[in-house]
């Protein structure tokens, strides 16, 4: 496993048709920096929206994983995303022309082709892994499925199929060193999907972009002369296709006996990108689809959050000085004459709660103005001290704090005790309290030797930087 974050050398394209809307699309993978991940973007549209490849991302798994933000969607990206994770590139930009990448012949082979002509380039950043130190398991038995995820230091997937039909049989495989394995043995599995599924989704008007070349179809059903000419005609064959005896239709060729299972595991590869950090673990998965990928990747990206803020109060524990003034402008927003923290002493993220230092000294910009002669701390701008404090809380809680800023929404039961001077400490103790969509509501108390000088509740909000 690679130990360092990977991007490509160069932009590449690769253009054919989506499989629903039947039209032209064009798919760009472009090179990226240090720890930006995957994330798509629809250059059809006005309006620029990056949609990072997470769990939380995902709206809809009806025919294929698809991702969305604020109503922008990209449907299909399993495919694409699996093939990143096998030639284990670390962080991608990938632009779409429409809402749906190409679907080719219903495999991972051209997008891979493509990223393997633009070359690979070892980033300076460490790669990280989220190794599995406990089994993270879900199971659905209506639907016969379980996946399991297993403490190893390493990765490996193993995929077991089960469909009861005699084309298909019990199929199972296995992948276990990306670099020998992937390219040759998986990227080339095909999609597959029964005739009963076919005739269901024409009727629908879906797949208009599908044909009998970009996915095996296995027959489950008899149809009638008038079903055979009416696929003909939506897929534009020459002839109508054939229940041939091989079980598949039109008398199909696998390119491997056990396609299907293996095209099981690349889209599990794909859907397991969700969780947003390559993981080590043995991974085993009995009937799985793109639903139980899904929540199986969720319980991952829930433990590896966890973990990391577990980590984050570990290492604060070590420290007597969490945050120095050179770590704060790093993360906050604010500059002279409105940064109004020096240091921060503690963050506790499973209490979610903080407590940060602001030195009040007679060079202040406001005491020339604020009582002179006899120079008083304003309220307003220690509860501007709390709320800063509660907004680094908040930054450091999230992995792409640089494209935020959080705003004041309101403030309520503020109260005053004692007046703050030139020479006092203030120590400001703040606890999140409760989260609404992108709301989030606060606690904050500022201490002057061991005494509250001001209490505050307020409610802050997380925004994008574009949209502010």
């Amino acid at each position: 496993m690679l130990t360092k974050q990977r991007t490509i050398k160069k932009s590449v394209s690769y253009s054919g048709i989506g499989l629903h809307t039947g039209k032209p699309s064009t798919i760009t993978f472009h090179p990226a920096p240090e720890n930006y991940g995957y994330k798509f973007i629809r250059t059809d549209l006005d309006e620029i929206i990056e949609i990072p490849a997470l769990v939380e991302n995902v709206v809809d798994l009806s025919r294929g994983t698809t991702l969305g933000i604020d109503g922008v969607k990209v449907h299909t990206v399993e495919h694409v995303l699996a093939s990143l994770v096998g030639l284990q590139i670390s962080n991608c930009k990938i632009e779409l022309s429409g809402k749906e990448p190409p679907i080719s012949d219903g495999s991972a082979i051209e997008y891979v082709k493509v990223l393997s002509e633009a070359g690979f380039e070892d980033q300076e950043a460490d790669r990280e892994y989220f190794e599995i130190n406990d089994t993270i398991r879900y199971t659905n038995d209506e639907k016969g499925v379980d996946v399991v995820a297993l403490p190893m230091n390493d990765f490996r997937a193993t995929v077991m199929i089960d469909y009861n039909n005699p084309a298909l049989g019990s199929q199972h495989t296995g992948i276990f060193d990306f670099e020998k394995e992937f390219v040759s043995d998986y990227a080339p599995a095909r999609t597959f999907c029964f005739l009963t599924e076919i005739q269901m989704l024409l009727e629908q008007g879906l797949i208009k972009g599908g044909s009998i070349d970009n996915a095996v179809v296995i027959i489950d059903t008899e149809m009638t002369d008038d079903q055979l000419a009416n696929m003909k005609n939506s897929f534009g064959l020459d002839e109508k296709p054939t229940l041939s005896e091989n079980g598949l239709l039109n008398n199909a060729q696998l390119r491997f006996k056990n396609e299907p299972a293996r095209h099981k595991l690349l889209d599990l590869l794909g859907d397991l990108a969700l969780a947003g950090v390559p993981i080590k673990a043995q991974v085993l998965a009995a009937r799985p689809g793109h639903a139980s990928n899904i929540e199986f990747a969720k319980l991952i990206r829930a433990e590896y959050l966890k973990q990391k803020k577990i980590d984050k109060l570990n290492a604060s524990k070590n420290k007597n000085v969490v945050m120095d003034i050179y770590d704060l402008l790093k993360v906050m927003p604010h500059r002279y004459p409105f940064l109004m923290i020096d240091k921060v002493a503690e963050i506790d993220f499973e209490k979610n709660s903080i407590i940060g230092i602001k030195n009040v000294t007679v060079n202040e910009p406001f005491f020339p103005g604020h009582f002179p002669e006899k120079p008083v701390m304003p309220g307003v701008m220690i509860c501007e001290a709390l709320a800063q404090t509660g907004c680094l809380l908040l930054l450091k809680s999230i992995d792409d704090f640089k494209d935020k800023l959080v705003f004041f929404l309101s403030i309520k039961n503020a109260k005053f005790r004692l007046p703050v001077i030139p020479g006092d400490q203030l120590v400001m103790e703040v606890k999140m309290t409760g989260q609404r969509f992108n709301m989030y509501s606060f606690t904050g108390k500022a201490m002057v030797n061991g005494k509250v000088a001001t209490q505050i509740e307020f409610q802050a909000a997380l925004v994008n930087r574009e949209d502010a």
